[in-house]
């Protein structure tokens, strides 16, 4: 289970794992799930129109993750933010839907960035994931403090001077470059789950945003790892065990939360 072509499963997912348990901590954080959503789903038109032109399905993803985030960010400006990720989220779409019925020998390929094909990272495949994801990583280290100002306290961040238009950019470029690496491992459509899961369990498991980050990043390994090997002994789709643990450890962050509020005693400091 460690050698030859697991051993690039397990970094591979690793990876995926840490940046999408910081990106997504920021995205519930700062209310920006639905763009969680829309940016893999919607990158799915790069990888698709990169294929039929030949060439890396991991470029065409960054691009159009890269141009999917712009779309959010510009449209924001004019309409709210739900209806700005929804244009930009269908135009997207139909983009991949014409790409797709251009090509006839697609298919494979398009199942595999869907649903994610975790067994199958190659050599040549691990070094861009953790390329990008070492990039995504060190912007969230440059912007934390700022970022963490605006999420958290946006009124206190624009009275500081801190642009929200322009974090929200900052950010939603950050999800993008993050979005690019993580869908070839866990696909467009399940890697939702490990990006919102994860850190909605955390941030129910303790209101500390550090603690909660931390928290976010362990539970989202624990999911990626766990899922590997249930997928490896089961053949079942590693999208399956990873949706189904991420809504297992957001309810035992709903009733621990329960249970803290209304059970146990309150000890004030």
């Amino acid at each position: 289970m460690f050698t030859g072509l697991m051993l690039n499963t397990w970094i591979a997912a690793t990876a995926v794992a840490v940046i999408a348990g910081v990106t997504g901590f920021f995205a519930v954080l700062r209310g920006s799930t639905f763009a969680a959503h829309a940016i893999p789903n919607g990158a799915f038109a790069g990888a698709a129109g990169a294929s039929l032109l030949g060439f890396n399905a991991i470029a065409g993803l960054a691009v159009f993750s890269v141009a999917g985030a712009l779309g959010i960010a510009g449209l924001s400006r004019r309409a709210r933010h739900d209806v700005a990720t929804a244009l930009t989220f269908v135009l997207m779409l139909g983009l991949g839907a014409l790409f797709v019925s251009w090509s006839t020998e697609y298919a494979q390929q398009a199942y595999s960035l869907l649903f994610g094909e975790v067994f199958g990272v190659s050599s040549a495949e691990v070094a861009p994931i953790a390329g990008i994801g070492a990039v995504s990583i060190a912007l969230i280290i440059v912007m934390f403090r700022p970022l963490m100002l605006s999420s958290a306290l946006p009124e206190v961040a624009a009275a500081r001077g801190l642009s929200p238009q322009r974090m929200e950019v900052a950010f939603l470029l950050v999800m993008a470059l993050a979005t690019a690496m993580t869908v070839p491992v866990t696909g467009a459509l399940l890697m939702f789950s490990l990006m919102i899961g994860p850190p909605a369990a955390a941030r129910s498991f303790t209101p500390n945003p550090a603690v909660a980050l931390a928290l976010s990043v362990g539970i989202a390994l624990i999911t990626v790892w766990l899922g590997i090997v249930l997928s490896y002994h089961t053949n079942w789709p590693l999208g399956f065990f990873v949706g189904i643990t991420g809504a297992v450890f957001f309810l035992l962050g709903k009733a621990f939360k329960i249970i803290r509020t209304n059970v146990l005693p309150y000890h004030p400091s």
